[in-house]
């Protein structure tokens, strides 16, 4: 049954599972306890962030632990809006539900939003940035690789011209972190938000880098975890889980980026007969992902029949699945509703063979010629 989603969500490699075992077995306690239980899990959350925190050149303490991306997106931008009694806030189109109903919700509240529509090839030029940018401009969030379509964007030169700007500048790094070297120092980055679940960790885990002088706001309300920054019980076993996962992607970046790659085209190349078209632009982009429209053919149809034979692909980002919608990523870059709809989200991840992408395109050759 192949897996073709791994931009939704990654399996928990075997080296990540026994890292966070002994942390939900033979350590156990609350990391805010004063006793020698609660001591030695904060030992294990203190380890894993500054492990963490070495791996995007960032400080330890510049490392707040979340629930995963979505929550740090919240973070992230209602946190710094709401310093202020008003303000510009920039996004681009085709972020994450995350940022965008963010966005949405501080709008209503008074804030203005502006949305910056990306090219056709999926990629958002600086000059779109620096012409919405205004005198009451407070935050920029671009995310740094597209989740539906895998562009990668130019994070560096966005940070520099916010740095210029004195405006802050927010990424979302969910499906780039673990797959790209990421200095935020390097990057202009003040605030980015990451999770484990895409780099082979557990579900339920994030991050939100805020550097350093940068003032944010709670946005929820409890105990003093997280320097008094982030109320809640730490998920211990779920942040040793982030650390090891991390540790393992940045320790073979580079073979397993190209193991992705070549997975990727291989399967690119199968389809090809099909008479498809791609997407975004290739060639900047994450090496697992593959988002590709069919002519004459109705996605969900295409997508429930290779749900039928056990294969798993997507229609675009699993935070909208229910929705009837075509995917927002794909109208913002110029697909009219009926391409949007024709389109399928295939991702390719380290457990994927060559005998299930053969069989993948196998069972789509059988399944387009009989829904034409």
């Amino acid at each position: 049954m192949p897996y073709l989603d791994y931009a939704a969500s990654t399996p928990l490699k075997k080296e990540v599972l026994e890292s966070m075992l002994p942390y939900m077995t033979e350590t156990y306690g609350n990391a805010s306890s004063i006793h020698n239980y609660g001591r030695e899990m904060n030992k294990a959350v203190d380890r894993s962030r500054r492990a963490l925190a070495k791996l995007m050149g960032a400080s330890y303490d510049e490392l707040y632990f979340t629930s995963g991306g979505t929550e740090a997106d919240n973070w992230a931008l209602k946190g710094i809006l709401s310093r202020h009694e008003s303000g510009h806030l920039i996004v681009s189109a085709f972020e994450h539900p995350a940022v965008l109903n963010s966005a949405k919700t501080l709008e209503k509240q008074g804030y203005e939003v502006t949305y910056i529509q990306p090219a056709s090839d999926g990629m958002i030029s600086l000059k779109s940035i620096e012409e919405a940018i205004k005198e009451n401009t407070i935050i920029v969030s671009i995310m740094f690789v597209n989740n539906e379509i895998g562009t990668l964007q130019d994070v560096k030169a966005i940070g520099a011209l916010c740095q210029s700007k004195e405006i802050l500048f927010h990424t979302d790094a969910v499906q780039a972190f673990g797959y790209y070297p990421i200095d935020v120092k390097d990057l202009n980055i003040d605030l980015m938000s990451v999770s484990a679940h895409k780099i082979y960790g557990p579900i339920g885990v994030g991050a939100l880098y805020i550097r350093k002088g940068v003032k944010i706001k709670n946005i929820l309300d409890g105990g003093a975890q997280e320097r008094k920054r982030r109320a809640g019980t730490h998920n211990v076993a779920g942040v040793v889980g982030f650390s090891k996962a991390a540790e393992i992607r940045y320790r073979d970046l580079e073979t397993l980026n190209q193991a992705l790659l070549e997975k990727r085209n291989y399967l690119l190349e199968g389809l090809k007969p099909l008479d498809i078209v791609v997407n975004g632009r290739l060639d900047k982009r994450h090496p697992g992902s593959l988002n590709i429209r069919f002519k004459d053919i109705k996605g969900d149809s295409l997508l429930m029949n290779l749900d039928l034979v056990g294969i798993a692909v997507s229609a675009g980002s699993a935070c909208s699945s229910g929705s009837v919608n075509p995917s927002h990523v794909l109208l913002s870059i110029g697909l009219t509703k009926t391409e949007a709809k024709a389109s399928l989200r295939m991702s390719v991840g380290d457990f994927t063979t060559y005998e299930e992408l053969d069989l993948v395109i196998s069972e789509m050759n059988k399944i387009i010629g009989r829904l034409k």
